[in-house]
């Protein structure tokens, strides 16, 4: 007779639950709680669904996400509920979760690093449904290696927002900068530049500022950098503030607290002259269909950083009359 079976039936139905319910990973175990829990109403997205998908693309979006500062939004009664934004790791958070402490105005804020599957999994059973990231990593976390123009549309006008992010991609060809585009599977598109960590923030969002104003310029028809929606005038918004230091963005291959768990996927130039593609085009039930069949578009972006140095120098050989020719 098994050990286990001396036990009264409810304990060892309690026992089997429990196991049943944990995941292991190595040496590490999570615990999933109340995986049942419909999260997304609408859809009847689970909990458990919610950390399927992490766990499935763990391999992907680790890579982008390794070493960076996150904030959780959590969902803990589902999408339609109350949700919160969580910074520090609480004390309930296990030993192995890797963590960095962070000055602040007044104090410190305790971060959570999220380098492996575990992780993302642990988080995910926190109705952790979208994480944001820092732009930079440790240990340089003063100095980003992403640079990040977040384009804002009025209204549901993703064609607009596929006009202005053509227009900023050649404007930072012309300074010798690739960028990469990525839904934010909200309204919006990200266009993201890589950096090599020789620049601080307080610098970095200068020269996105300045890019943003220029190409407002040139496109004052179109695009504004008018932060007050009431000046914007329909105008597609650039948007350049998340470039500073504790500032975050939604991070790659994030889901959205959106009907159908749409996911912030990151895209080559090609897919973004297909007319029919709006923010939300991926979600919780294709972008892993997506992923097997054509990979990770940004898979290698961070084996090439570039230097900001030499495009603020061609930025400044530039105003909206040279760039259209004029005298």
């Amino acid at each position: 007779m098994k050990q286990n079976d001396l036990l009264p039936a409810k304990r060892r139905n309690i026992a089997g639950e429990s196991k049943k319910n944990e995941r292991r990973f190595g040496s590490r175990v999570v615990k999933r709680t109340r995986p049942a829990k419909v999260l997304f109403p609408e859809d009847g997205i689970r909990k458990q669904d919610i950390i399927d998908y992490y766990e499935r693309i763990s391999d992907v979006m680790l890579p982008h996400i390794k070493d960076r500062p996150l904030m959780l939004e959590r969902f803990p009664n589902g999408i339609d509920e109350t949700s919160f934004f969580q910074k520090n790791v609480a004390y309930y958070f296990p030993n192995w979760i890797k963590r960095v402490s962070v000055e602040k105005a007044g104090g410190t804020v305790t971060h959570a690093i999220c380098n492996d599957v575990s992780t993302l999994v642990y988080l995910a059973n926190l109705a952790c449904i979208t994480p944001h990231m820092w732009l930079s990593r440790v240990p340089k976390l003063k100095h980003p290696d992403l640079l990040i123009f977040d384009l804002d549309p009025p209204g549901g006008h993703f064609d607009r927002v596929r006009r202005a992010a053509f227009a900023l991609r050649e404007l930072l060809k012309s300074l010798g900068l690739r960028s990469f585009p990525m839904t934010t599977g909200s309204r919006g598109l990200h266009v993201s530049v890589v950096l090599n960590q020789d620049t601080d923030f307080d610098h970095a969002r200068s020269f996105a500022r300045n890019v943003a104003e220029l190409l407002s310029e040139e496109h004052s028809d179109e695009l504004t950098t008018a932060a007050r929606k009431d000046q914007r005038r329909s105008r597609v918004y650039i948007d350049v503030m998340r470039n500073a230091y504790a500032q975050t963005a939604v991070a790659p291959y994030s889901l959205r607290a959106k009907p159908e768990a749409p996911v912030a996927t990151p895209l080559d130039w090609d897919e973004l002259s297909d007319k029919h593609l709006h923010s939300r085009r991926y979600n919780l039930k294709n972008v892993l269909q997506r992923i097997e069949r054509d990979g990770d578009p940004w898979k290698s972006i961070w084996r090439h950083p570039q230097s900001l140095d030499p495009a603020e120098e061609n930025l400044k050989t530039l105003s909206p009359a040279k760039r259209r020719g004029v005298a």
